[in-house]
């Protein structure tokens, strides 16, 4: 039953976040547990035979990891000049107490500095800094960009840089989006521009929207709490039955 809660809860975490951009919807998966083995195979059943097969009763199961599913969510367009989107593989980098996080949601906004920071005050590494008298933004699909001036004169500002691991579920989530490396669990962490091989490219004016499935996650939710409620009869069904033999004579 504890297992079936740990599901609904992931469940419920997948759908209050349908509206997160670049929030990645994460499967609990499980394993079972301990075995009482009853007999071992070989064990001798009679004086010419043994048994083929062990006989063991199994002791439940128990939530083994939280797999973060990394596929890419839907484009959604915005029109915000600002509003940048990741086309495949990488993460764009940000600096938090001078801590390299990592995240794909591109909801990006220029702070009192001019500085391009994430919508929490985050700002990008490498750092970006527009010019308070730029008219426009722009960013290539190779994360290059540039400010429009007065008279259509163009400034190059910087490089949009994005980031890949070896293993993007050693990731641990922090909230709002972002992820941090914990432990060498991760592998490489592989630094390139946007386009380049390995690496996504971005799609300016445009957010990844959530990769949460509504009527999978509804369906996830109906098997766990079926599941539950099952269990929960198997404990009713079992206290019965050792009523049952307590009251033998």
């Amino acid at each position: 039953m504890r297992a079936q809660e740990r599901k609904i809860e992931s469940t419920a975490n997948n759908l209050a976040n349908m509206n997160t951009d670049g929030f990645k919807r994460t499967d609990a998966r499980f394993a079972d547990l301990m075995y009482q083995t009853v007999r071992s195979a070989g064990a001798q059943t009679s004086d010419d035979s043994k048994a083929p097969a062990p006989t063991q009763v199994g002791l439940g199961t128990t939530l083994t990891a939280t797999v973060r599913d990394f596929s890419q969510g839907a484009a959604k367009h915005t029109g915000n000049n600002l509003d940048l989107m990741i086309e495949g593989n990488g993460f764009f980098g940000v600096l938090r107490n001078n801590e390299v996080l990592y995240t794909r949601n591109g909801a990006l906004r220029t702070d009192a500095n001019g500085m391009l920071v994430t919508t929490d005050g985050f700002p990008l590494e490498p750092e970006i800094r527009v010019p308070s008298d730029a008219i426009a933004i722009e960013v290539g699909a190779n994360g290059a960009v540039e400010a429009i001036m007065d008279n259509d004169v163009r400034r190059e500002l910087g490089q949009i840089r994005l980031y890949n691991l070896t293993n993007r579920n050693g990731l641990e989530s922090m909230g709002r989006n972002l992820y941090r490396v914990t432990s060498d669990q991760v592998g490489e962490i592989r630094e390139g521009t946007p386009g380049s091989t390995g690496f996504g490219s971005l799609q300016q004016g445009f957010l990844e929207a959530a990769n949460v499935e509504v009527v999978e996650e509804m369906v996830a939710m109906i098997a766990g709490q079926r599941a539950y409620e099952a269990n929960s009869k198997v404990i009713q069904t079992t206290d019965r039955m050792m009523e049952e033999a307590n009251r033998l004579r």
